[in-house]
């Protein structure tokens, strides 16, 4: 086995592009997977939710709706089996390739003709794109492995939020620990950056969110928040989570300003702080040393 896995890396050294190559078509799958991932996971959570709230006030529930509740179709990641929205038409096998089938498919479902959302593809194909971007900057190396994996949860995290303005802790505290784990060695920063990282991480926005709350009433952000930047303090170290912030800060209200102008965003409506967390910790993961000279240099 440990053969197989030296020719395998000795392969990816000697040919460049069959690295990138299984890099893309790894990645390809592994978004066809996120795509359930980010589909789900809400919805299991959700069901958690509900009975959590049934085991604590079951004597108070309407008999009615908890016996409709207890009915409901429970969800995992591997069951039930992927289906048409629209139809129930059971997808198979051939109409599950990433990109591939959607584009055979003309994005219609088989079955009923019901369009299927380009979204779908666009997650696979980001995935890729990703994927590609962090094997053409790490090399063949153990930090592609693990900067890989969290550029899938991050893909995750994204999407959630922004469908449901939540950050799961089963996505965000795994990774957090992870990052702290893999930098034990130093393989990206040193341990003690690390450490201080993801308490720095976590502290700032969560005095940031108490003293917004103090001065105006309002939540501004969500706990899952604290908890994701913790996350990139843990894989950067503390020293690039000013320039991290300061970027989400900007795309955000950059969004946010233009989401009101021209999609009559109301200005009391909130909007998911976790996507800008989310793409400026990966762009600073990737560039970040880079970005901080030139940002020093400018100033």
């Amino acid at each position: 086995m440990f053969d197989l896995f030296s020719q395998i890396i000795t392969a990816f050294n000697q040919y460049p592009s069959f690295f990138y190559t299984s890099v893309i078509v790894f990645s390809l799958l592994v978004g066809s997977f996120l795509n359930v991932v980010i589909y789900r996971l809400p919805k299991m959570l959700e069901q958690g939710w509900r009975q959590e709230c049934r085991t604590f006030i079951a004597d108070e529930l309407d008999k009615t709706k908890q016996k409709t509740s207890q009915q409901e179709t429970m969800v995992s990641l591997s069951k039930p089996n992927s289906t048409c929205p629209h139809c129930g038409h059971s997808i198979r096998f051939y109409e599950n390739i990433p990109l591939i089938s959607w584009l055979f498919l003309r994005g219609k479902c088989s079955q009923c003709q019901h369009k299927i959302s380009i979204r779908y593809p666009l997650v696979e194909a980001t995935t890729a794109i990703v994927g590609f971007l962090v094997a053409q900057h790490f090399g063949v190396s153990a930090t592609t492995f693990w900067v890989l994996l969290l550029s899938y949860a991050l893909i995750c995290l994204t999407l959630i939020d922004y469908d449901h303005m939540i950050l799961p802790d089963q996505i965000t505290l795994p990774f957090l620990w992870l990052g702290l784990l893999i930098n034990i060695n130093g393989l990206i920063v040193p341990l003690e950056d690390a450490v201080i990282g993801a308490a720095l991480g976590y502290s700032s926005l969560f005095s940031i969110f108490w003293l917004f709350k103090l001065l105006t009433g309002k939540e501004g952000m969500g706990y899952g928040d604290f908890k994701l930047l913790a996350l990139f303090g843990a894989w950067i170290g503390w020293q690039l989570l000013a320039i991290l912030i300061l970027m989400a800060s900007v795309v955000g209200a950059i969004i946010g300003i233009a989401l009101i102008l021209f999609k009559n965003h109301q200005r009391e409506q909130a909007i998911p702080f976790g996507p800008y967390l989310a793409i400026a910790g990966w762009i600073t993961l990737m560039w970040g040393e880079s970005i901080w000279q030139w940002y020093l240099k400018l100033i």
